[in-house]
């Protein structure tokens, strides 16, 4: 049985900036993302990949070309509502962590659920289950600064987690890792991706990382330059 269509872009064009100045990011980019897939999206810089990926996760708008997220088109809405989109189904993990310093693990991972204004016992059970989920539960009080580099990415992805959300998305995850961290954190998404059924689009420079996924899209110049499903996904 074929999952539903998570993601659909189609015509998808973004220039920044006007006249001669002008960018084209993307040019006609047409992608579909079925619910539980896991795909990695390559190409050199500036070939319109993350672009791409923040158009995905409603951080960007098309400039022309129509978006449908879980077949909502997300053109057509407003600011306030593709708001409520990323915070209710995507959830967000970048290449520098960006966990908040002086605040432990739990802390970190609980600032989503502050935000959807979930009650203080409630988000701490959801936050401690995402740890959980990322073999850090026994670090829960500890702060960035006495975590590992792997460490703070997995409190990162369970800042993601735990918020439950049908899309994940990664930017070079794996970027300021050394190479075993970096497998470390690979399998660890594999698995949220094979066990919890978690939709993964992840943007990388790393043919190695990209071998993890199920789909590998390549972009150049702003189009996509060709797509494979990748037999050899661990």
């Amino acid at each position: 049985m074929t999952s539903p269509v998570l993601v659909e872009l189609e015509g998808v064009t973004k220039s920044y900036g006007k006249g001669q100045a002008a960018v084209q990011a993307m040019r006609g980019v047409d992608l579909r993302i079925n619910s539980g897939d896991f795909v990695a999206m390559m190409g050199p810089s500036g070939s319109g990949k993350s672009t791409c990926m923040n158009i995905i996760g409603c951080l960007d708008q098309p400039s022309t070309g129509v978006y449908r997220f879980m077949g909502t088109d997300v053109g057509g809405i407003s600011r306030n509502q593709r708001a409520l989109i990323r915070r209710q189904f995507i959830g967000f993990v970048f290449q520098g962590f960006n966990l908040l310093p002086r605040t432990t693990a739990l802390e970190n991972v609980e600032l989503p659920l502050i935000y959807r204004g979930m009650p203080r016992a409630e988000r701490q059970r959801q936050a401690r289950e995402a740890l959980a989920a990322v073999g850090l539960l026994d670090r829960e009080g500890h702060s960035p600064a006495e975590l590992s580099g792997g460490q703070q990415q997995r409190v990162a992805i369970a800042r993601a987690l735990a918020t439950q959300p049908a899309l994940l998305l990664a930017d070079e995850p794996t970027g300021n890792l050394d190479t075993p961290r970096s497998h470390d954190i690979m399998g660890l998404l594999t698995e949220l991706n094979r066990e919890r059924g978690i939709t993964i689009v992840m943007v990388t420079h790393e043919a190695e990382m990209a071998a993890y996924a199920h789909h590998i899209v390549n972009f150049r110049d702003g189009r996509i330059a060709g797509e494979r499903q990748n037999g050899e996904s661990r």
